[in-house]
């Protein structure tokens, strides 16, 4: 039975971020790489995490922390504030959102200033960095 995405979008996680994450499809958009990867990590999506954090941050991931997160958190809501760049045209993009998320029975969020980029190698959105406020 199809389920709607995490993300928030009103689509099925097949059709919505489920496409990447399973790996058929690369987001075309910042903000659907933004997308996909608030939901991946709602689902436990290591792999693809990883798979879309380029360079310094990428090297900088702990596989086993990253997991232990994933399993902590639940998804609540993702709201996406402000874009600058990130189309299918542009070579980088940025995007604000607030993650509304639970852990450990409680309710909190996160607003971040996420910095996108194209891989160089394969032409991907990667995700490069953020500030969280």
């Amino acid at each position: 039975m199809a389920r709607p995405c995490p993300c928030g979008r009103k689509l099925t996680y097949e059709t919505c971020c489920g496409r990447f994450i399973d790996g058929g499809q690369a987001p075309s958009t910042a903000v659907e790489l933004m997308r996909s990867r608030f939901t991946a990590y709602g689902e436990g999506a290591v792999d693809y995490l990883v798979r879309t954090t380029g360079g310094a941050a990428r090297e900088s991931l702990d596989r086993v922390a990253l997991t232990e997160h994933c399993k902590a958190i639940r998804l609540v809501r993702l709201e996406i504030l402000k874009t600058e760049g990130g189309g299918p045209a542009d070579p980088t993009g940025v995007v604000a959102f607030r993650a509304i998320l639970r852990q450990g029975g409680r309710k909190y969020e996160q607003t971040e200033r996420s910095r996108f980029s194209r891989a160089a190698d394969t032409g991907h959105w990667v995700y490069v960095d953020g500030e969280i406020d």
